[in-house]
C-alpha cells in the first residue's frame, strides 16, 4: 500500500516541485528533482516536513552521484539497489540529530522555557520584595509612634 501511494504520489508531482500528501495518519512527502528524479518518504503526522525533505534532497543527490544517469533507463523501480538508503534511514530516525536548523530550534525552545521560569521567579521574588518593604515601613512607623508615645510618657515624669 505505502509503495502504491508513494508511486502515484510521485507522478502526480512536478518537475522541481514537493509535496506533502496526509492519508490515514501518515504523511507522504515527495520531492521530484528537475531532472525527473523523485523519492517519497512515509512519516507520522509529527515528524518534521522540512526534515524530510531534507533527507530526501540528500539520498537524491548521492543517489545520482552513486548511479549516475543510469536510473533514466530502469524499468522496474525495486531492482534499483541503493545501500545507503538504510543508514539515512537510522540517521533521520531523530529529526534534531539529523538536521542542524531543527536542533536549533529544540535548544532555543528550551532556552525559551528555562527564561520564562527564570522571569516567573523574578516576578515572584518582587512580590515577596514588595511585602518586605512595606512591612519594614509599617514597622518603622510603628517604632516612631512607640518612640513618640515613649517620650510623652517620659516627660511627665522627671527621674533624678
Amino acid at each position: 500500500m505505502l509503495t502504491f501511494m508513494a508511486k502515484t504520489f510521485i507522478k502526480r508531482t512536478q518537475p522541481g516541485q514537493r509535496q506533502s500528501v496526509t492519508h490515514e495518519g501518515y504523511v507522504v512527502h515527495c520531492y521530484v528533482r528537475s531532472d525527473g528524479l523523485g523519492g517519497a518518504v512515509t512519516t507520522d503526522s509529527e515528524y518534521p516536513a522540512r526534515v524530510a525533505f531534507v533527507m530526501l534532497g540528500q539520498l537524491l543527490e548521492e543517489f545520482t552521484a552513486a548511479q549516475g544517469d543510469t536510473w533514466k533507463t530502469v524499468t522496474t523501480h525495486e531492482s534499483v539497489a541503493f545501500p545507503p538508503l538504510e543508514e539515512y534511514l537510522a540517521k533521520f530516525q531523530d529529526p534534531s540529530a539529523a538536521d542542524k536548523v531543527t536542533k536549533i530550534q529544540n535548544d532555543l525552545d528550551e532556552t525559551t522555557q528555562i527564561l520564562h521560569k527564570t522571569i516567573d521567579s523574578v516576578l515572584e521574588r518582587g512580590v515577596k520584595l514588595d511585602s518586605l518593604v512595606e512591612r519594614s515601613n509599617d514597622l518603622s512607623s510603628q517604632s516612631k509612634m512607640f518612640y513618640k508615645s515613649a517620650k510623652k510618657t517620659n516627660s511627665c515624669c522627671v527621674i533624678q
